[in-house]
């Protein structure tokens, strides 16, 4: 990684876990009505494009935030107009040295703050683990790299969190992914094609490695395939009519190098949203690849459960079934 973890870590402990610069970073999605008592609110984030995201639309976008949630103790926001990307930090009280990359969901419509996003990062902060909150750019919204536009904020988010491993405390070579739905469609093509080049080199962080050291894909979008794809997404990134190449080119399951990452799979048998055989699809290939891969199908479950709707469910185990894993990686 051209980085000496042992400096890093060192390093990273006594320096007060002061991120540089947090002051002139853009504040994280904040939504017009008031927040619930009791939940720490993120306050720090990264821009991931110091001079701007490339390859901006002609007409500029506004970031709006949608409170979706009539429970006034209940947030559910959703974002779109995204034009500075950025990572939203969650610091655990014990840092255990390693990060997780959140990548929420939204069918590539928006990107949800709560519910995939905030939540997750909660219980993995409260578990040591410092946890990097993705906003990432909606590829519908006219930028010039496309369908390759959330791969690209994707990249440069794992670049710049080893990059900057010594103001959080972690191990740069241990910093994994996660993705929800569509956000899972942006965590599995990472973790497949996170040696493709779809951008031109900012700074010295894209040097570095955009491999993550294990995926966990959780009712993820996988296959273009109009037969089992989830047709929001499929038309937000390839557009109405897409070619079979173009499909190819942003299907996971497709793409699979022999140095890809330990996948963790996760997905309910009567997701109506996102058809199972996503999944399925990624693990026959992850498996005929020989590339190590834990999958966990529940009976129920639907879509887009998260931690929330995973309660009282069998399903409600799950991120102690991904954490137990975990540590069989070198995630630790």
């Amino acid at each position: 990684m051209m980085l000496d973890r042992r400096a890093i870590l060192t390093a990273g402990l006594f320096a007060g876990l002061a991120a540089t610069g947090a002051a002139s970073q853009t504040p994280p999605p904040i939504a017009s009505r008031g927040l619930p008592p009791g939940l720490p609110q993120p306050n720090e984030t990264i821009d991931l494009w110091p001079g701007g995201a490339p390859g901006a639309p002609a007409k500029a976008l506004v970031e709006t935030v949608d409170e979706r949630s009539a429970d006034t103790l209940v947030t559910d926001r959703a974002v779109w107009g995204i034009s500075r990307p950025r990572l939203v930090v969650f610091r655990p009280d014990r840092p255990n040295g390693a990060a997780v990359l959140l990548t929420p969901g939204g069918g590539y419509r928006w990107v949800v703050v709560d519910k995939e996003g905030y939540e997750m990062a909660r219980w993995l902060a409260a578990r040591g683990f410092t946890a990097f909150v993705l906003f990432y750019r909606l590829p519908g919204e006219g930028w010039s790299s496309g369908p390759n536009t959330p791969l690209a904020d994707a990249q440069r988010a794992m670049r710049l969190i080893r990059h900057r491993a010594r103001d959080f405390a972690i191990d740069p070579e241990r910093v994994a992914a996660m993705g929800f739905s569509a956000g899972g469609h942006v965590c599995a093509d990472l973790a497949t094609r996170f040696a493709t080049s779809v951008y031109g080199s900012v700074d010295a962080a894209d040097r570095l490695s955009a491999r993550p050291v294990c995926a966990a894909p959780i009712y993820p979008v996988v296959s273009m395939d109009h037969a089992i794809a989830h047709a929001g997404s499929r038309a937000l990134l390839l557009g109405p009519s897409p070619t079979p190449a173009l499909e190819a080119a942003h299907s996971p399951d497709r793409n699979v190098p022999a140095d890809a990452p330990p996948h963790f799979l996760l997905h309910a048998e009567d997701d109506d949203a996102v058809p199972i055989e996503n999944s399925l699809r990624l693990h026959a290939v992850l498996k005929a690849r020989r590339i190590r891969v834990e999958a966990h199908f529940f009976e129920h479950g639907g879509h887009g459960f998260g931690l929330r709707k995973a309660i009282g469910k069998p399903v409600e185990a799950w991120p102690d079934l991904w954490r137990a894993w975990a540590r069989t990686t070198d995630l630790g």
